[in-house]
């Protein structure tokens, strides 16, 4: 994301992922294929510049990430999102916007595509 003189504001990055279905919690992958490794999307670094922060642009980047997320799943199979929050603070954000935490990990978080869907309809 960048202003009208091309600074950057902010960014993220998506990847392809694979899961393990154990790792989900249980009222996650009843709802799943039963697979071992599951197909999801990994947001990676979504961060933004020190002047900026506190402004929400970290929602709409967050929105941003899971529209173009959900739009890629015609081409390429994924469950959901997957986010590792770097601290607290940041596991509070994906929280908010309904990300639900690993039970052993509770800085990944996952968010159904099910549930993007939705949120775009």
């Amino acid at each position: 994301m960048t202003d009208c003189d091309g600074v950057i504001l902010g960014y993220y990055t998506l990847s392809a992922y694979a899961v393990k279905a154990a790792e989900l919690p249980a009222a996650i992958t009843k709802k799943l294929p039963r697979y071992p490794l599951l197909p999801a999307t990994m947001l990676g670094r979504l961060a933004i510049g020190r002047d900026h922060q506190g402004k929400k642009l970290g929602g709409l980047l967050l929105m941003d990430a899971l529209y173009r997320s959900w739009r890629n799943t015609s081409e390429v199979a994924s469950v959901g999102v997957i986010a590792e929050a770097y601290d607290e603070s940041a596991q509070a954000f994906y929280e908010h916007h309904e990300f639900v935490p690993f039970a052993d990990n509770p800085r990944k978080l996952f968010l159904a595509m099910k549930t993007i869907e939705k949120a775009l309809a």
